[in-house]
């Protein structure tokens, strides 16, 4: 597909999205060196990413877009929780040789997909991925299991070009997170009790310093406080884009 082709193609698809349920759909470009990365912030923890004649989703969610009229080449699950891990949503994305990729718990639910733990390495759709973990240290239930236990979930490292994109998922700036390397756009989870606080995702972000930072899954979580708190980290680019709910649940 050429230059041409590809804008085109990027167009109609940002369209799609943004004839959905809530408006009109935030969006960047982050330049690589194989050339322009166009991120979609489809709602909550669904996010969508064209990258030359690749069209990637994370956590795609029914309610978010008009998902029938799009396909997708490789399908990123975090995992298994409902707001995350959408049958229907994955089955109307498929084509014949869309490569899912999800957690060993979320398999018997998406159907033929890659199984990926915490620490694997593959590539998908000619990208890179690396699965990271993504869990729960201060954050309990109230029987005292964490809402996301260790070796469960999967964030993940997707590497576009030359640039290392690092989607967190669910989970505390943990120190796994912490000891990332050389990530040039990051994808930081941001609502109490599940995740983050802004003062946990600062926490992160200087220890792994990734060039752009955006906040994401923040529900009713004040942005600001981010911003604030990273005003003095003149190489952290906060970017806070306009991220809605997830749909209401019917009866």
């Amino acid at each position: 597909m050429n230059a041409k082709s590809f804008a085109l193609a990027s167009a109609v698809l940002f369209a799609a999205f943004a004839a959905s349920a809530y408006g009109q759909l935030d969006k960047d470009v982050i330049k690589t060196s194989q050339g322009d990365l166009h991120i979609g912030f489809l709602g909550h923890g669904s996010l969508m990413f064209t990258f030359n004649d690749i069209v990637v989703y994370v956590d795609p969610l029914s309610g978010m877009a008009d998902y029938a009229a799009l396909k997708g080449d490789l399908v990123l699950i975090t995992h298994e929780h409902g707001d995350h891990l959408d049958p229907k949503a994955i089955a109307l994305l498929r084509k014949e040789d869309t490569v899912v990729i999800a957690p060993e718990k979320c398999a018997s639910a998406v159907g033929a997909c890659v199984v990926m733990r915490n620490g694997d390495t593959r590539t998908a759709a000619g990208l890179k991925i690396e699965a990271v973990p993504a869990y729960n240290i201060v954050n309990l239930r109230d029987n005292g299991q964490p809402y996301h236990p260790q070796g469960v979930g999967n964030g993940y490292v997707v590497t576009f070009g030359d640039k290392r994109v690092y989607i967190a998922a669910d989970t505390e700036n943990i120190p796994e997170m912490k000891a990332l390397k050389n990530i040039a756009v990051a994808f930081l989870p941001m609502n109490l009790p599940y995740t983050m606080s802004p003062e946990m995702v600062a926490d992160a972000a200087r220890a792994f310093r990734p060039a752009v930072l955006y906040p994401y899954h923040y529900g009713e979580t004040d942005t600001s406080r981010l911003v604030e708190l990273l005003k003095d980290e003149k190489d952290i680019d906060v970017r806070v884009k306009r991220i809605y709910p997830p749909p209401a649940k019917k009866n």
